[in-house]
């Protein structure tokens, strides 16, 4: 993924609600990679180096939705926001 790039995390808040979460790639040379494993999903913005900018760590249980939005796609859809929200749905 590269500059543009966004990922949608969906998590469940409790009470039959729902937070997203959007991490983006904002500057040139930026990627988002998402790692998982059995208990955390983990979406990071990376340099071009492999150097951590910022890093969004989510219970995997709790994890509903992993959306994956590469710029190249449809650049249209990318969100106007700050490069890591939460939104409650």
């Amino acid at each position: 993924m590269a500059k543009g790039d966004f990922v949608e995390v969906l998590v469940d808040a409790g009470g039959g609600t729902a937070k997203e979460y959007i991490v983006q790639a904002n500057k040139s040379g930026r990627r988002v990679e998402v790692k998982t494993s059995r208990s955390t999903v983990e979406v990071s913005e990376l340099t071009r180096t492999g150097g951590v900018v910022r890093t969004a760590k989510f219970i995997a249980p709790r994890v509903l939705a992993v959306v994956e939005h590469p710029a190249g796609e449809d650049s249209t859809r990318a969100p106007r926001r700050a490069s890591v929200t939460a939104r409650v749905a």
